[in-house]
């Protein structure tokens, strides 16, 4: 079975002026369909421009990017907003929701996008609300609900179009410890649910609610392991293959 990501030796060159600097410096590895995974680093490791790569915001300067088995490289600009639209839900630190339409509006947007029709947006909207403990709030405006709430209702638009991978920046960044702590479970729920999910932070407390670290250091894969959690998963599914 094919990994759903699969980078080889992918680096990112800026020039800025007459200096050249690389971002990534020859970056491979492969993620494969329902794993959690962190990627973490200190500001300057290389780790947001691997995220950028990773959600076709932005291309390789050289190497090899596969989704699901299409080659990123090859496409066009209006082929990597299909893919940013339909594959890959976005989760950001700062939420990014419309303040003046409420939590159904705002999940619908992928799907406005993706040209379906109305009755069908709504019904899959209010799902995805439903699916985050929001189905009391579909109606409220963003300035009503508080963090958590406001980053469950971005969570549901990440989930709307039923994408091949969840992709969450810094999605705790912005809440206290005891909802980042309800975030995180669940992101553990969706996984369970068998979503694929990428979290990119800086905290090293936040990277442990996933499954696999990887970690960024120079532009370069410093670590990449398995998590306590992914270990005790891991020998679960070892000894759950064994007994059959």
């Amino acid at each position: 079975m094919e990994p759903l990501i699969e980078i080889k030796d992918v680096k990112k060159l800026y020039v800025m002026g007459l200096e050249e600097l690389y971002a990534l410096k020859g970056v491979s590895l492969d993620i494969n369909n329902n794993e959690y995974v962190a990627i973490m680093g200190p500001s300057g490791s290389g780790k947001s421009t691997l995220m950028n790569i990773i959600g076709c915001l932005d291309t390789p300067s050289s190497g090899e990017y596969k989704l699901n088995g299409k080659n990123v490289n090859e496409m066009e600009d209006d082929e990597l907003a299909e893919i940013r639209n339909k594959e890959i839900g976005f989760v950001f630190q700062t939420f990014n929701l419309l303040p003046r339409i409420n939590a159904l509006s705002n999940v619908e947007l992928p799907l406005i996008y993706s040209g379906k029709k109305k009755d069908e947006r709504i019904e899959l909207a209010e799902s995805a609300l439903i699916n985050v403990g929001l189905e009391d709030r579909m109606n409220h405006k963003p300035n009503e609900l508080s963090g958590g709430q406001r980053q469950r209702v971005a969570i549901a638009r990440a989930l709307v179009n039923n994408p091949s991978l969840i992709l969450a920046d810094e999605p705790t960044g912005n809440l206290d410890t005891k909802t980042g702590e309800e975030i995180m479970i669940l992101f553990e729920d969706l996984w369970s649910k068998g979503n694929t999910i990428i979290i990119v932070t800086h905290e090293e407390e936040i990277a442990q609610n996933a499954h696999r670290i990887i970690k960024i250091r120079d532009g370069l894969i410093a670590d990449d392991y398995l998590s306590e959690k992914g270990k005790l998963i891991a020998e679960k599914t070892k000894q759950q293959t064994i007994s059959v």
